[in-house]
């Protein structure tokens, strides 16, 4: 399931998953997430898709996890080390964090697809799995992410796959390193996802892209995989 050049996918049909409706999903705006180790580029990625897709035309809001909220501010204290703290309770946090992201009433990812806009989203559980879940048992991890997984799964997970090296190499670029931000951790989480892909592959629409230096390149692999849930082919 490497990757070493272009994009390589797992897809799953949702009419699997007990939520599926056809009415329902006709209207409902799309869920993409982007995944990754540190400095893998998601941001930048994840920003550059969300303006190629409005440029089609879909309505489309980016958000992340940490989120803003009360509950993503204070893990941001923990990730930056301005909080000392157990990785039970990082693992904990993550997990409230992500449900108030995905089920608040003002603007909750449900709430925004529901409405008909594409959401793209830094972050979602696997990184949970891979992050805290590598250092805290996985099985309690899952356990503490399955209301998140029940009400709400991506139409697509992008992951952007570079080596600990390169990780390394563009984190020391910002000057500061967070948590999990060293090099055996990097490679400890980069394991963790592909042993993930293995176990959860039959349940997501997955799809692995080089994180390359040349941005565009990358993107366009990105737009292809993002396009495709649009019915777009070679578009962009």
């Amino acid at each position: 399931m490497r990757s070493n050049q272009g994009c390589v996918g797992l897809r799953i049909d949702k009419r699997a998953r007990g939520w599926y409706n056809a009415d329902i999903m006709a209207n409902r705006g799309k869920f993409i997430v982007f995944e990754g180790t540190d400095g893998s580029g998601k941001s930048t990625q994840m920003k550059m898709a969300g303006k190629f897709l409005k440029s089609k035309g879909v309505a489309c809001i980016l958000t992340h996890e940490p989120t803003d909220s009360p509950f993503g501010a204070l893990l941001r204290s923990c990730l930056t080390g301005r909080i000392d703290t157990d990785e039970r309770a990082i693992a904990a946090l993550f997990a409230a964090d992500r449900l108030d992201h995905i089920s608040n009433t003002v603007n909750g990812i449900v709430k925004l697809l529901g409405e008909g806009t594409t959401v793209l989203c830094d972050r979602f559980y696997l990184s949970s799995f891979a992050y805290n879940g590598g250092f805290v048992p996985l099985e309690w991890v899952i356990q503490l992410n399955t209301p998140a997984m029940e009400l709400l799964r991506p139409d697509l997970t992008i992951f952007l796959d570079i080596t600990p090296e390169e990780s390394m190499r563009r984190v020391a670029r910002r000057g500061e390193t967070e948590r999990y931000e060293t090099a055996d951790k990097q490679t400890r989480i980069r394991e963790n996802y592909y042993k993930l892909f293995e176990r959860f592959g039959a349940q997501e629409h997955l799809v692995i892209v080089k994180s390359e230096e040349e941005k565009e390149r990358t993107q366009a692999n990105v737009r292809r995989a993002v396009w495709s849930l649009f019915g777009g082919r070679n578009d962009g």
